[in-house]
């Protein structure tokens, strides 16, 4: 199994009363991989990346469309067995300087649940 999708089954293994749906890349390009559904009836897009390094892979579509959406959009990071959950306001940084210049909104399971549940608007 692929790492993205391995993250996915993942996510949603240990994330609850969420609804979530896989995004394919023929939708359009720059689109996140899931459409999330909270408890509190709000839709949130996530990216899911794999890092090797300090820095991860995005378009410039990708980078536009957080641009674009700064709000109830996030990047979903796996490094090793570390996992951190950044806003998608923070991408210009996140393309930019890494993920080590970002503020983290969660860094495990239990805080990424929360914070999809508390942080979107």
């Amino acid at each position: 199994m692929k790492p993205e999708r391995k993250l996915y089954h993942d996510l949603k293994k240990n994330t609850q009363g969420f609804i979530w749906n896989r995004i394919e890349n023929l939708v359009g390009v720059g689109m996140p991989d899931l459409l999330g559904y909270n408890d509190s009836k709000k839709f949130f897009t996530v990216e899911l990346k794999i890092a090797t390094g300090n820095r991860i892979r995005l378009s410039p579509h990708q980078i536009s469309f957080h641009v674009l959406h700064p709000n109830n959009s996030f990047i979903l990071i796996r490094k090793n067995k570390r996992l951190l959950l950044v806003a998608g306001s923070e991408i210009r940084k996140l393309a930019d300087n890494g993920f080590d210049s970002c503020a983290i909104v969660a860094d495990s399971w239990s805080s990424v649940q929360v914070a999809f549940v508390s942080s979107v608007t």
